[in-house]
């Protein structure tokens, strides 16, 4: 009597088969065999003639058939004929329960590749991510975007993940900071779950790693990193990483990891020239529907020259000011705002000057904006302070979020992002903002401690 066919990998093959031209599939697909279910792996039998090539070829194509007809997050292992299953493992034909896929934080949907703004210092660092997001662990892996804060490497690694999470036929994106990295990982020590952690991270398609310069200083999260770095490319999965600058000049990182992190692609973004900003500037007033002319926003982008940060810094602040003093946002407007405001000194603003000048501007005690509390003026001056530590200075979410009261890089996010709905209803916070800008803004000869 013949085998009785496994439903599961049935369905694999059926998801193969339709991405797969015919000549290849007969060759390569059809040979093989699913040996075994171990939680989320599947181990495919490979006849050894073809196994090599099988795993070099085709194991990204099988991993994407496996989430899309097992679980999201599948792992797949291709094997030999000499291969025994671990003694855990389930009989082939066996589907577990499809568990709920861990991704990480949220992406932004603003970060896209369509509202990617392309110029002369980010066209080659686009081309790359975008061919990542096609043919992701075929075209640059690992890639290393680097170059000064807010130049486009956060919103490149998004379009990435929204771009595979799109069209990816069921790949599985995970997203994370170096802090967000860190704080699971020493959770994962506390709790006795790494394996947890490990799988999270490991048995996704692929990952993206935002702000890889803050491994210095963290010799257990750096082994850690290291070793998932190996495990995600020695099993054939993308990872994408940025940073402030480029591998060779990362602080009290061993040889062995800024080696690995140029083994693949290493791309830098510049700043943008003026045509670049003046296109950005655009595309974001587009964005949120704001109503501004061509020669405000050629003025802006004359003026501010330092980040894209800078630019829809400069863009809110002189819109904000014109609904303020209730005028329309014109050229003059801009120059009076800009040159009064001027360009965010963003080397030299003291995150610690801003804490205690939004306190005093709320009525409050830096103590309070500090602690856990949670009160909603207490909470509001907070957001704020957080708003302006992020147009007046260069240092990233996390670094922020750690000078004002050890947050996390999530409540910075929120935070920024909800001053700046606020600013546009709420004229009293909207007067706020502007006065701390306004007066924190000159003072550029202190940094923290």
């Amino acid at each position: 009597m013949p085998p009785q066919p496994d439903p599961l990998w049935d369905d694999i093959r059926n998801e193969l088969r339709r991405a797969t031209p015919d000549f290849k599939f007969q060759i390569w697909i059809e040979p093989l065999e699913l040996a075994a279910v171990c939680g989320h792996t599947l181990y495919v039998r490979a006849p050894d003639h073809i196994h090599t090539s099988v795993t070099e070829r085709y194991l990204p194509l099988l991993r994407r058939a496996a989430a899309a007809r097992f679980d999201r997050r599948a792992v797949v292992e291709v094997v030999d004929s000499t291969w025994q299953p671990p003694e855990a493992s389930q009989p082939s034909g066996h589907r577990e329960p499809v568990a709920a896929a861990v991704a990480g934080r949220s992406l932004n949907p603003k970060y896209t590749f369509e509202q990617f703004v392309i110029g002369r210092g980010n066209r080659f660092a686009h081309a790359a991510a975008l061919a990542v997001a096609e043919l992701p662990s075929q075209a640059y892996n690992p890639l290393f975007l680097h170059g000064p804060p807010g130049v486009g490497k956060t919103h490149l690694l998004h379009a990435i993940g929204d771009y595979v999470g799109r069209y990816g036929a069921g790949m599985r994106v995970r997203y994370a900071t170096i802090e967000e990295f860190t704080s699971e990982f020493v959770e994962a020590l506390r709790e006795h779950r790494t394996a947890g952690f490990k799988e999270s991270f490991r048995g996704a398609d692929v990952v993206l790693i935002d702000d890889v310069q803050f491994l210095a200083g963290r010799v257990k999260t750096r082994e850690e990193f290291f070793h998932t770095f190996n495990v995600l490319l020695d099993s054939g999965r993308q990872l994408v990483m940025t940073s402030d600058r480029g591998p060779e000049k990362l602080p009290e990182l061993e040889t062995r990891l800024t080696e690995r992190f140029r083994s693949g692609l290493v791309v830098e973004l510049e700043t943008p020239d003026v045509d670049v900003r003046r296109a950005i500037l655009s595309t974001r007033a587009q964005l949120d529907g704001v109503c501004v002319t061509d020669e405000v926003l050629d003025e802006i982008a004359l003026r501010v020259t330092s980040s894209v940060r800078a630019l829809e810094g400069a863009l809110i602040r002189v819109i904000a000011y014109a609904s303020l003093k209730d005028e329309r946002p014109t050229r003059e407007l801009a120059q009076r705002v800009l040159t009064r405001v001027g360009p965010p000194p963003r080397e030299t603003t003291s995150v610690a000057d801003i804490v205690k000048a939004t306190a005093t501007e709320f009525g409050l005690e830096k103590d309070e904006l500090l602690a856990r509390d949670r009160r909603p003026t207490v909470a509001l001056a907070r957001q704020v302070a957080m708003y302006v530590a992020r147009e007046l200075t260069t240092y990233s979410l996390p670094e922020i979020g750690r000078r004002i009261g050890n947050r996390n890089h999530t409540t910075v996010l929120h935070a920024v992002q909800r001053v700046q709905t606020v600013i546009q209803t709420d004229s009293d916070v909207d007067a706020a903002v502007h006065n701390l800008l306004e007066r924190l803004a000159p003072r550029a000869d202190r940094r923290d401690e």
